[in-house]
């Protein structure tokens, strides 16, 4: 897919400052380097600098889960970094449990709603 600099940055202008600053600090790898500008130039016109940036990234590699190579588990259930890993149902059709797997869970969507 060709990288289109004003979709990225029209984009950028409609997210949330949160989904921003996930992918400034756990998402940013697997950005293009020129994507990674854009949102570091919105992320200033709204105020934020590189020291919130920092402390984004340092509360959500506590709370959260990595994969061995380091870069952090997504939710099952949405593009929401994971903080917690567990065993649950894939279910068929959303509601028929077939087999037992893997999930992860954000903040959002973790049944047992462990505090943040």
């Amino acid at each position: 897919m060709k990288f289109d600099p004003q979709r990225v940055r029209a984009n950028a202008q409609n997210s949330s400052t949160e989904d921003l600053m996930d992918r400034m600090t756990i998402w940013r790898e697997e950005l293009e380097p020129a994507a990674v500008e854009i949102i570091a130039a919105e992320l200033v016109r709204r105020g934020l600098g590189s020291e919130a940036i920092e402390a984004h990234r340092q509360r959500r590699e506590a709370a959260g889960v990595h994969r061995s190579d380091g870069i952090a588990w997504k939710c099952s259930f949405c593009d929401q970094p994971a903080r917690d890993r567990r065993w649950g149902w894939h279910r068929l059709w959303g509601w028929l449990p077939v087999f037992p797997r893997r999930l992860a869970y954000c903040a959002d969507h973790d049944p047992h709603g462990r505090p943040a």
